[in-house]
């Protein structure tokens, strides 16, 4: 059984989700993705596995040859000694420095972005789903929920 603030994905045995960031897909085009560990302080820990995290206005960068997450809130232990740890600060992703520098040729291009997609426990180590998007336009925004729906329609027609 899950622990409350906690969910577990249909699919994926052994995975409990923590976050996910539910815009990511809508206002970015995400052509791969990949996961990453987090180097995190314990406090972190326990505050994650209480299901204490946003991934909205956050995103990867790769400063220096490492990868890192800025704008990732895990909110205070509250257990924690000494004040735990700044809810806001940068975490490194744990990555091979060769993930690292593919990761970088592909921001290099014009308009690419790393989106964090989703935060979860996986064999109790915790990992970071990104992709590699583009951001869309306003109007790909509508074409993209038009083509949803007409989907959608043709589904629903063809289950009766």
């Amino acid at each position: 059984m899950a622990k409350s603030g906690t969910k577990k994905p249909s699919g994926e045995p052994g995975v409990k989700l923590v976050a996910q960031n539910r815009r990511a897909r809508h206002d970015y085009e995400i052509r791969s993705t990949h996961e990453a560990g987090l180097a995190l302080l314990g406090s972190e820990v326990k505050s994650l596995r209480a299901g204490e995290a946003d991934l909205k206005d956050s995103y990867v960068f790769v400063r220096r040859g490492e990868a890192f997450i800025h704008g990732l809130h895990i909110a205070p232990y509250a257990f924690a000694r000494d004040g735990g740890h700044e809810p806001e600060r940068e975490r490194k992703l744990l990555l091979h420095q060769l993930e690292i520098d593919r990761l970088a040729e592909q921001v290099a291009e014009k308009g690419m972005t790393l989106v964090p997609l989703r935060l979860y426990f996986r064999a109790g180590k915790a990992k970071l789903e990104f992709g590699v998007g583009k951001g869309r336009r306003t109007v790909d925004k509508r074409h993209a929920l038009k083509e949803r729906d007409q989907k959608r329609e043709m589904d629903r027609a063809l289950r009766r």
